[in-house]
């Protein structure tokens, strides 16, 4: 005969097993130190004043005067 298993203390360590991976897959995703979440905070601030100043400013009086009118 095989050895007797106990199922309730069976799934009970599967369960454990997937919530540990679970956690190891959450602590690669979220787990960043303070001074990595700063860089990132300010590297997409750069990025953005960067995307900003290339913005074209449109003059006042001319938004809703487009003719449909194409230039050839």
């Amino acid at each position: 005969m095989g050895d007797v298993v106990n199922l309730r203390q069976f799934r009970k360590r599967a369960d454990r097993a997937e919530k540990e991976k679970t956690a190891e897959q959450n602590r690669l995703a979220h787990g960043r130190t303070k001074a990595e979440k700063s860089l990132t905070r300010a590297l997409n601030e750069k990025a953005a004043r960067t995307l900003d100043q290339g913005k074209l400013d449109k003059p006042a009086g001319a938004e809703g005067h487009d003719d449909g009118k194409r230039d050839a």
